[in-house]
């Protein structure tokens, strides 16, 4: 197998920027040929997390809402940005308390992902909370009401397929957390890495 390099980047000028939401930024990159490409584009979103939050019968809390970037209301889980700095299990507790009331003692890191192997946008890290509980209030700073609903899996699969929950890091999760031989083949490869 041929080994493969990564390619060099000869420079890098940011275009746009909405701090700390997103950088822009446009690239002359060498690719391992020699060749140089002189408009190749970085997008930096927040690394993010997302809870795949199990009841003690093995419902999943999903949040019905509108997302503008979809432009009509669909289901999702609980997710949200890391703060500067924090640990990703820290921001995946903090946001679904924040975002549901619902807490857990029992969480499991499913693995992390690049949301688009070509432009970067933001890393997502994806857990199980299991044997969720309500201990609180909504603290939700989102910017539009949404609505709490436990799904059984089966149900929550058929959504998928429909449509209703179409956000990807939502059915990734939703797969690791319902497939245990693929998180289990996942922290394997982890651990080699």
């Amino acid at each position: 197998m041929k080994p493969l390099k990564p390619w060099q980047v000869v420079s890098s000028r940011e275009i746009y920027s909405a701090p700390p939401w997103i950088h822009l930024s446009r690239q002359t990159v060498r690719l391992s040929d020699g060749r140089v490409v002189d408009d190749y584009h970085k997008i930096q979103l927040l690394d993010f997390a997302v809870i795949v939050a199990q009841t003690a019968n093995g419902d999943i809390l999903v949040e019905r809402q509108y997302r503008h970037g979809l432009g009509r209301v669909a289901l999702m889980l609980p997710a949200g940005a890391l703060q500067n700095g924090e640990d990703a299990m820290a921001a995946a507790k903090r946001e679904l308390l924040e975002e549901t009331g619902y807490a857990s003692d029992v969480w499991n890191f499913l693995g992390k992902f690049t949301a688009n192997a070509n432009y970067g946008c933001g890393t997502m890290h994806l857990f199980a909370a299991r044997g969720v509980r309500k201990i609180s209030t909504i603290n939700s700073d989102d910017l539009e009401e949404m609505e709490i609903l436990f799904m059984p899996p089966d149900e929550l699969f058929t959504a998928i397929c429909k449509g209703d929950m179409s956000a990807l890091s939502s059915a990734a999760a939703i797969a690791l957390a319902t497939h245990p031989e693929i998180s289990r083949l996942q922290k394997i490869s982890s651990s080699k890495a």
